[in-house]
């Protein structure tokens, strides 16, 4: 079945629905029926002893009524009665077999109930009967009403069969809107998936437009964002395969050049001690954009796996990254105000991203670098713990404050970097947030983190 058409396979389900409706009715209605008729004709019998009980007279004990005289009493839905004294002596009755009339006898006098109802068959036919027990003027009786089942039955064949034909009819006509409707619901399914195939093929250009807003629509729409995200993060793939290429092929020729120019016996910064040191630098060089390239592979696994939420001495975190970091450039003036807080996240994470952030001050700061804590405490809103890092370096031109996070964004001095970039990412695995203004004669980067806890003294 699941190797089938979706629209053959809508049909099937429909159609084998309404064919087990069917079967269910086929196999429930000829009992319903049967028992309906059945209590039918037994109300019916009880109502004509009532009507007989209550509009003739009853005959008394030992009295003979004539037959011709008693079957205009009979009544007009063919419920005939008969009489039987205590002892089961028939006292009037009209034309019925004699061992009807013997098992009626048999009956009556076993019964302990004042009414009681009953069933048998005589020469393949079922007779109902009700046996009930009465006062004559003279002596107590029983009143025996029965009716031939044969009525009921054939209304009951009759109703069924007339209900099988308009179950038949009704299950042929359900097959032209049951068709119809499969390929009403497989078409923008049909739709849907030659765009998918377009998007395997990576044909990105069409754009997924499906003018619904049922359950399809929002997969439309689902599949239109994702091929927006597609043509996106491929644009981005190009470009960072082309910033790789260049970041990796610099220092490799570099190294290279200067390792063929020894082998010669050439020493391009005068002598080997100086020329081995650049191959050292291009070398560092090279490491480093490879260990950043490894590092951003890492965070695109982290951003699809469950983030950890460990407590993190924030405050800790950067006194510790400060000093491992301040003898890059002894001589930078430091103003750090830090103030303890205690943050949600990955240890390792915030401590790269604050590293980052420190590294690009150093690297920038003329002569001074100032880091700063502080809560930003605002009423009806979370609370956030904000971190300021400044150095008085140049600023950065309000044209590229907006591209300063992207990969292999090109710095002022002609390099390019991750470090950033992955300050983002860490940011946004972590629900923070950073950025980076022009204030106060220098750059400064800000750090926001929403706080979860109680705000530490």
């Amino acid at each position: 079945m699941r190797k089938l058409p979706l629209a053959v396979q809508i049909w099937v389900v429909f159609t084998g629905i309404i064919l087990g409706i069917s079967l269910v009715l086929f196999i429930l209605v000829p009992y319903t029926l049967r028992n309906f008729f059945v209590r039918e004709i037994y109300a019916t019998i009880e109502t004509a002893q009532s009507t007989l009980l209550e509009e003739y007279p009853a005959p008394r004990l030992g009295e003979r009524v004539p037959p011709a005289e008693w079957e205009p009493r009979r009544n007009l839905r063919m419920v005939n009665h008969l009489f039987l004294d205590e002892g089961g002596r028939v006292i009037m009755r009209g034309r019925m077999p004699l061992a009807l009339v013997q098992e009626f006898q048999h009956t009556a006098l076993a019964q302990q109930r004042e009414v009681q109802r009953y069933a048998m068959v005589v020469q393949e036919e079922k007779i109902l009967y009700v046996i009930r027990k009465v006062n004559l003027p003279n002596a107590p009786a029983y009143l025996v009403s029965y009716m031939w089942d044969a009525h009921g039955a054939n209304l009951a064949r009759t109703l069924f069969m007339r209900l099988l034909a308009i179950m038949a009819v009704v299950f042929l006509l359900s097959w032209v809107p049951s068709i119809l409707l499969a390929r009403y619901l497989s078409r923008p399914l049909v739709a849907l998936e030659n765009h998918v195939q377009r998007l395997a093929d990576k044909d990105w250009d069409e754009p997924v437009r499906l003018d619904q807003n049922d359950e399809i629509g929002r997969l439309a729409r689902s599949i239109e964002r994702m091929r927006v995200q597609l043509v996106e993060q491929d644009k981005a793939q190009q470009a960072l395969l082309q910033h790789i290429s260049h970041e990796l092929k610099t220092p490799v020729m570099v190294i290279a050049s200067y390792a063929q120019s020894i082998r010669d016996g050439i020493y391009p910064k005068g002598d080997l001690p100086g020329t081995v040191r650049v191959i050292e630098d291009e070398a560092s060089r090279l490491e480093k954009r490879i260990h950043d390239l490894l590092y951003m592979t890492k965070l695109d696994y982290l951003s699809t796996r469950k983030p950890v939420q460990e407590a993190v001495d924030l405050a800790g975190v950067i006194r510790d990254t400060v000093e491992r970091l301040r003898w890059r450039r002894p001589e930078l003036q430091w103003s750090i105000n830090l103030v303890p807080a205690e943050v949600k996240g990955d240890p390792e994470l915030w401590g790269v991203a604050l590293e980052n952030l420190l590294d690009n001050q150093i690297r920038f700061a003329a002569g001074r670098v100032e880091v700063a804590m502080s809560w930003q405490i605002i009423p009806g809103e979370p609370v956030h713990m904000m971190v300021r890092m400044w150095n008085d370096g140049p600023p950065i031109p309000p044209a590229e404050l907006d591209t300063l996070f992207q990969p292999f964004w090109k710095g002022q001095n002609g390099g390019f970097g991750l470090g950033l970039a992955i300050v983002h990412r860490i940011a946004a695995l972590q629900q923070a947030r950073v950025w980076a203004a022009n204030e106060d004669g220098g750059v400064a980067f800000y750090l926001e983190i929403p706080q979860r806890q109680e705000v530490s003294a």
